[in-house]
């Protein structure tokens, strides 16, 4: 990694990471440069450690001295990590000025989009997976993700009308998660993705539909070698087409009174009873 400082905000090394809370000239904006960006020590060094390799970091010197200390903590060397990217060494005034707004983080780096994964290589060896429909809050999708990595899940598919997973809040929110845990988009329109459960049944996974509209217990539908659950958007949930795609429906035992819960909180409660399920007696 090769340090720069600079006290310039009009540098266009700075480029990659300006105007980031602006909505048309965000820099990971899918549709305009799609970069990925990562802000704070920890999310940085996700991703350092994930195929979204930065080629631009920027931070005070504080800060990349704490990203050193951490990844050695952690048994790796960020430096040999970022290979031949650029960090630019500057001050909180500039930073500030260079995104757009006051972050306590005072770290950033950017990472262009590396090609998508193909679904076989998220499927392939898995046990337990995610598929989202419709999903697209970016705390919840972050949160999902997080939930994902603390909790064993193996990979995330997104059937049609999902939300961006690679939007700046989402890894941010995700602790950089969504950085290392695979994902691959499926194909299909909103009334046809839901044919690619059938391709996982095929292939040894139970696809279990959270519901609160239920038919079987959720400690009773988790138990199978392998498991996919289809999550729906908060407030719509599943659609009636992917509920019938599934295996089996399930829901989580709740008080009277509660009709449903936040979907990334179900999500981890569902992700909790399935890695308590595969615990050794």
């Amino acid at each position: 990694m090769l340090v720069s400082d600079v006290d310039d905000p009009a540098d266009p090394r700075l480029d990659d990471l300006r105007d980031l809370n602006h909505s048309d000239r965000r820099p990971d904006l899918p549709g305009g440069r799609g970069l990925v960006i990562a802000e704070g020590t920890y999310v940085v060094g996700r991703m350092l450690l994930s195929r979204f390799r930065p080629h631009v970091l920027l931070g005070t010197d504080a800060r990349l001295a704490q990203l050193r200390r951490e990844a050695a903590e952690e048994g790796w060397d960020a430096d040999g990590r970022a290979g031949d990217a650029v960090f630019l060494r500057a001050d909180k005034e500039l930073i500030s000025e260079v995104i757009g707004f006051r972050s306590s983080r005072d770290i950033l780096a950017a990472a262009e989009r590396p090609a998508p994964l193909p679904v076989d290589d998220v499927v392939a060896g898995a046990r337990t997976l995610v598929v989202l429909e419709g999903v697209n809050d970016p705390q919840n999708l972050g949160a999902l993700f997080r939930n994902c990595a603390a909790l064993g899940v193996d990979g995330v598919l997104f059937g049609a009308a999902t939300g961006d997973p690679l939007y700046r809040r989402v890894v941010r929110v995700s602790m950089g998660h969504v950085l290392r845990l695979p994902f691959a988009h499926l194909p299909g329109t909103p009334t046809t993705w839901q044919r690619s459960l059938e391709d996982l049944r095929a292939r040894g996974f139970r696809t279990v539909a959270l519901t609160p509209s239920a038919d079987v217990p959720l400690a009773r539908a988790v138990d199978a070698d392998k498991v996919a659950f289809v999550l729906g958007a908060e407030g719509p949930g599943l659609t009636e087409h992917a509920m019938r795609a599934c295996d089996v429906r399930a829901a989580i035992p709740m008080t009277p009174g509660t009709d449903s819960l936040n979907v990334a909180t179900a999500a981890a409660v569902a992700f909790y009873e399935r890695a308590r399920g595969a615990e050794p007696a």
